[in-house]
């Protein structure tokens, strides 16, 4: 009876698939050994919880109300069930279990309505009803078998279930005609952004306001439930799904900025979109005197740096997955490689590659996260692309808003530099559209500003356009490089002197900006000032722009000069600055010079790097090895005794050349074999 009951199930209930509602995969199976009486008692408790659920208030109301409805009725069985203690059959028994699966995916359902992007879920409407309605069937389906017959139940119970089971049956699907108009009426304002013409604004504002969106906090909140939505939908949803959640976030972006103006700065999440620390080290890996070359079939064969994940595309070529995302988020549908036009946009994630890149990081002593989540970024989506309405819907707002930074009021002008903040804080699009809409030039006047908040907004909305790599030429070109610095060296907010540094970390990636950089006198001493004043996250920033523009040998002297090499020592253990791995990796880059070499001699730094040995994390522990062994190498025969005298270094060393990674254990070995040769020379003369 079992196989009957599951065949007769329709075949397009696979909810995750079809409307990809990930919290349906949280519905549990019926343990096969439950007892008959925790089954019924499960079920009252799943009806009762049905029925004290908060319902939507908009969509879906009547089918939720009716499905709720029924639940309600079917819990009297249970409850006559469990007060008479009625012997329950096998056949029973199976179709209760399968109420309670179905039960369980009503409430789901249900919460995922409330939860969820109210604009979305209008988007959706009809598919939901529909699910709703095949959910209803397996309500069906189960009565079907159900042996009402066999159970000892009152004739006005029996009637119930058979009144239950008869309107369910006779129900059709519900869509309420309002909601449909409202959503035809969605998607033709989003049809206008993709034609390029301006919405009607009465109309969009009026049909918003309907949804609940009276205030710039309400745009706000929905454009944080469409944000996570996208999260949830990438890589099951498709290229349609994400491509419309795109366009709607585009949409109401453009909607909050014009139906409201420039309102007040709202609390929130407004960090940057700083670069990590980690890929500040992609181009080139140091660890003083050696660089690794990395492996062509490790490079991306667009940025042809290290690929940190590594996805397929259609025709079967492999590439960084935010390489190849921002080349189809500029509208290209072809492989790079092959100039083939790709079939479908999807990603599919390399793994196998990914572990190779891993391990030969791990041996070489190079950063690497294979857990995005934990290296505090957000995991990649499998396709990240936006269509021609969203493009356009973020071309009329970054317009909208450049205006009002060339014509309107100082405060007018802070708002407008705070929404381009927010604006170019995701998606390479948006910072193309707003660098084409000529927002830089305006945003490095607002650096002079003596508003701290306008001079805030401004140095973070540049350092957020940073990220998109034709941008740091046009900030270049636009002059912006003195101003930052600036703000570096006496911001008006600590936020803007640490941000300014992230910018200038940003603006180094360049080559040739390294050099310029190097050659502003301000520059490197208002990094090191950053360093010993800033917050934890100032002090990275500081410690991430000093190493890239370390990679250029010429900038090294100059960041000894400026005496960041004491300050990097002194923070190695300020377990409140948390930084000691960013530290260390400066100062194995600066070992590479003379002059580096020369003042971590002159400094305590020695008995902290060995004690670094036996606390650090693996690459601490590499990059504290790193700098010993060069100090040695250089310092001749006092660096070694004093590396001798200190008492736990040669138990730290001999441990790391037996449990460090393959680049530590080579260090390791090579400095023990430096003061083993010393030992024996100082014997020998002892001797004599």
């Amino acid at each position: 009876m079992e196989d009957r009951l599951r065949a007769s199930r329709p075949g397009n209930l696979n909810l995750p698939v079809r409307l990809n509602m990930p919290a349906m995969a949280e519905t549990q199976a019926v343990p096969a050994n439950i007892s008959p009486t925790s089954l019924v008692q499960s079920l009252i408790q799943q009806s009762r919880d049905i029925a004290s659920m908060e319902k939507p208030k908009m969509f879906q109301i009547h089918n939720v109300m009716t499905i709720t409805r029924r639940i309600k009725l079917l819990s009297v069985l249970f409850e006559e069930i469990k007060d008479t203690g009625i012997p329950l059959p096998p056949s029973a028994i199976l179709c209760l279990k399968e109420l309670s699966i179905t039960i369980q995916r009503i409430k789901l359902v249900i919460e995922t309505c409330k939860k969820r992007s109210c604009i979305w879920n209008l988007m959706e409407n009809e598919s939901m009803s529909l699910h709703l309605h095949e959910l209803t069937a397996e309500i069906v389906k189960a009565l079907d078998f159900l042996p009402l017959r066999l159970l000892d139940v009152t004739d006005d119970i029996r009637e119930q279930v058979d009144l239950v089971h008869k309107q369910a049956q006779k129900a059709k699907p519900f869509v309420d005609p309002e909601d449909e108009r409202l959503r035809r009426e969605l998607i033709e304002h989003m049809k206008r952004f993709e034609e390029r013409r301006s919405p009607e604004m009465y109309r969009l504002g009026r049909m918003l306001q309907r949804l609940g969106f009276k205030s710039p906090g309400d745009y706000q909140a929905e454009l944080g439930k469409l944000e996570d939505e996208v999260s949830v939908q990438a890589g099951t949803g498709g290229v349609v799904v994400v491509s419309t959640l795109n366009n709607l976030i585009a949409m109401l972006l453009y909607a909050k900025c014009v139906l409201f103006g420039v309102v007040q700065e709202e609390e929130g999440d407004l960090a940057p979109c700083s670069p990590s620390f980690n890929e500040a080290s992609t181009s080139g890996f140091s660890d003083g005197a050696q660089t690794f070359t990395v492996p062509d079939e490790f490079k991306c064969p667009i940025s042809l740096d290290l690929m940190k994940d590594p996805v397929i595309v259609a025709t079967g070529h492999t590439y960084d997955r935010a390489s190849i995302s921002q080349w189809l988020e500029s509208g290209h549908c072809t492989c790079p490689k092959s100039g083939q036009k790709l079939l479908h946009l999807g990603l599919i994630p390399n793994f196998a590659l990914r572990s190779l890149i891993a391990q030969w990081c791990e041996d070489n002593g190079v950063p690497f996260e294979l857990n995005p989540e934990k290296a505090g970024r957000k995991p990649g989506k499998d396709h990240i692309s936006s269509s021609q309405a969203a493009i356009e819907a973020i071309k009329m707002t970054a317009a909208f808003l450049v205006g009002k930074l060339a014509t309107g009021s100082p405060d007018i002008q802070r708002q407008a530099a705070f929404e381009l903040r927010l604006l170019a804080k995701s998606g390479m699009e948006n910072r193309r559209c707003i660098a084409e809409a000529g927002a830089i030039p305006f945003l490095v006047s607002l650096l002079q500003s003596k508003d701290a908040r306008t001079q805030e907004n401004a140095v973070t909305a540049l350092l957020n356009l940073s990220i998109y790599d034709n941008n740091r030429t046009l900030i270049m070109a636009a002059g912006a490089l003195d101003f930052i610095i600036e703000v570096l060296h006496k911001g008006k907010s600590m936020e803007s002197r640490e941000n300014a540094a992230a910018t200038l970390f940003s603006l180094s990636v360049i080559d040739d900006c390294k050099i310029t950089i190097g050659t502003r006198p301000k520059a490197i001493p208002a990094l090191v000032s950053l360093l010993k004043e800033g917050t934890s996250r100032g002090k990275r920033d500081a410690a991430t722009a000093l190493f890239n523009l370390s990679l250029y040998n010429g900038n090294k002297p100059l960041v000894v000069a400026a005496g960041a090499i004491p300050v990097l020592v002194e923070l190695l253990l300020d377990e409140r600055a948390g930084i000691t791995d960013d530290a260390l990796a400066v100062l194995s880059i600066l070992a590479g010079s003379v002059e580096g070499l020369r003042a971590i001699g002159s400094t305590s730094a020695l008995p902290v790097l060995v004690e670094l040995l036996r606390l650090g994390s693996p690459k601490g522990k590499e990059n504290s090895i790193a700098v010993l062994l060069a100090v040695c190498k250089s310092g001749g025969e006092d660096m070694v005794n004093r590396l001798l005298m200190i008492s736990s270094t040669l138990h730290c060393l001999q441990s790391l050349a037996m449990t460090g990674s393959a680049r530590a254990k080579r260090k390791a070995t090579s400095l023990l074999k430096i003061l083993s040769q010393y030992e024996k020379k100082v014997a020998v003369v002892n001797l004599l």
